[in-house]
């Protein structure tokens, strides 16, 4: 696996690797999540290049980047033993020189659920993936279904802006309590950690309880009864799957969405409903 720091070092080392080129961008701390991403890309494209950057242009200022979960050394052994062609770890400094203004804003789908949380996420993450991908060019943009409303915008970045590149969406891995795999669980004590799969399961009662014809206030106020003493939830709600609307029945493609706050760590997850597709 080669090894790019620079803008100028990443371009020449994509611009030989053989096509199909795929990109998994991340922000390091990598789990089986990402590593399942690497395996999509690795089984369908010629060529895998992937980005770690923890990317400050995402965080509020309410937010710690500092507290970032950062493991570079682990992440390369990870990248390197999946199979990953070339790793692109920029400085923000590089990404980001000074002067830097420009930023992408990609409108309503990103305005509510976690575009409302947290104002200044999207525009960040919007930006620095149109970065990536000028700098890459790959054919294949691969992303994880977890982050549902991040891959909606991003879709929507990319129709939009007429990059040429396909955006595959890879399901959520889970464990096997059915807690979605995410660098946030880390941060989660015995206790929570031991809650935190209530939330998979609030998510599954809500689009079985509309399977079942039952209207959706009724079955997101009995999903948020059933949650622990722990969790306390931000928003459950049905959405289209590409603009992120709030739909009063469920309605294929679409997601059911959630946000729980466990402590001072916040858990996303949704589940894709697909016709008799749900996963």
């Amino acid at each position: 696996m080669q090894i790019a720091t620079t803008l100028a070092q990443g371009r020449a080392l994509f611009g030989v690797l053989p096509r199909p080129m795929a990109l998994v961008p991340t922000m390091g701390a990598l789990h089986e999540g990402h590593l399942e991403l690497i395996r999509h890309a690795r089984a369908q494209c010629v060529s895998v290049a992937a980005s770690v950057f923890v990317n400050p242009l995402q965080f509020g200022p309410s937010e710690d980047l500092a507290r970032y979960p950062r493991d570079p050394e682990g992440d390369r052994k990870k990248l390197a033993a999946a199979g990953v062609d070339v790793l692109f770890t920029p400085s923000v400094e590089a990404m980001y020189p000074p002067g830097f203004a420009t930023t992408v804003d990609v409108g309503g789908v990103a305005a509510g659920y976690e575009g409302a949380a947290r104002p200044h996420h999207f525009g960040g993450v919007a930006t620095v993936v149109a970065k990536l991908l000028n700098v890459v060019e790959p054919d294949a943009l691969y992303l994880g279904q977890k982050d549902a409303q991040q891959t909606a915008v991003l879709r929507q970045m990319v129709r939009d802006l007429a990059f040429p590149v396909r955006v595959e969406i890879v399901p959520t891995v889970r464990e096997r309590d059915g807690l979605a795999l995410s660098s946030r669980n880390a941060y989660l004590d015995a206790e929570q950690r031991a809650q935190a799969p209530a939330l998979y399961r609030a998510l599954q009662g809500i689009r079985d309880a509309m399977e079942r014809g039952q209207r959706k206030e009724a079955a997101v106020a009995a999903a948020r009864a059933e949650l622990p003493p722990q969790a306390v939830p931000d928003y459950f709600d049905v959405v289209d799957a590409d603009t992120f609307a709030s739909l009063d029945a469920l309605r294929a493609p679409a997601f059911v969405i959630g946000a729980v706050r466990f402590g001072s760590t916040r858990l996303l997850d949704n589940i894709f409903v697909n016709g008799s597709d749900a996963r």
